[in-house]
């Protein structure tokens, strides 16, 4: 998916929208949740972005530049407005993104189960999260993207990626954009880390914390 500057997307059909009626009231109730998706070029960000907020897999690969996506979800009893920033692709070496170092809630890091540059490079994302944002309490999904080619693809081992993601403190899990395989499930967890560091939620299940996989 590309674009030249910034696109606004309203939600797709298939948004879990808040109950009409009382629209004042809701828009106070609104929690606005803004999610940064980053990783590795070709590891299916834009893929799993689509795939959660339009219900729609991209049948052609377009290089992304940063797009911006809107969808208010219901979840928990709660309403959301989510603002999810589908990053441009980051190499080794490329600059932490100035729209993802201020005024971000939670970051979602994607890498591609059968690349295993792209599993390398996110342990360099992460460390540049940390260093740009600062601590390390950040909210935080670490997620293995392709799970549809792990009898045939498979380079990065799942115990692997899980003890990255122990070691930092977040939320893992592997999906299938192109299956729709965990999106929503991903989605629904930075949420859960981003709520219970604010302490609106408390943490569930902190022992299965690394552990969320979809075969």
């Amino acid at each position: 998916m590309s674009a030249a500057a910034i696109k606004d997307k309203s939600p797709g059909p298939s948004a879990q929208s808040p109950p009409s009626g009382g629209s004042q009231e809701s828009a106070k109730k609104m929690l606005t949740r803004k999610i940064a998706v980053m990783g590795y070029p070709c590891v299916g960000k834009s893929s799993l972005t689509l795939r959660f907020v339009q219900g729609e897999f991209p049948d052609v690969y377009d290089t992304t530049i940063e797009d911006l996506h809107q969808k208010n979800y219901h979840y928990n009893g709660r309403e959301y407005n989510l603002r999810i920033t589908d990053t441009a692709g980051q190499q080794e070496f490329s600059i932490f993104p100035r729209s993802c170092s201020v005024d971000i809630d939670g970051y979602v890091l994607v890498y591609a189960i059968d690349d295993r540059k792209s599993f390398e490079t996110i342990q360099m994302i992460y460390e540049k999260v940390i260093e740009n944002v600062g601590g390390s309490k950040v909210p935080l999904l670490l997620v293995g993207n392709k799970v549809d080619l792990q009898h045939s693809s498979r380079v990065v081992p799942q115990a692997e990626a899980k003890n990255f993601a122990e070691k930092w403190h977040a939320r893992f899990i592997e999906v299938s954009a192109k299956d729709n395989l965990g999106v929503r499930n991903a989605f629904e967890g930075i949420l859960d880390e981003i709520d219970q560091s604010r302490g609106i939620v408390k943490p569930k299940n902190q022992g299965n914390k690394g552990g969320c996989t979809i075969s």
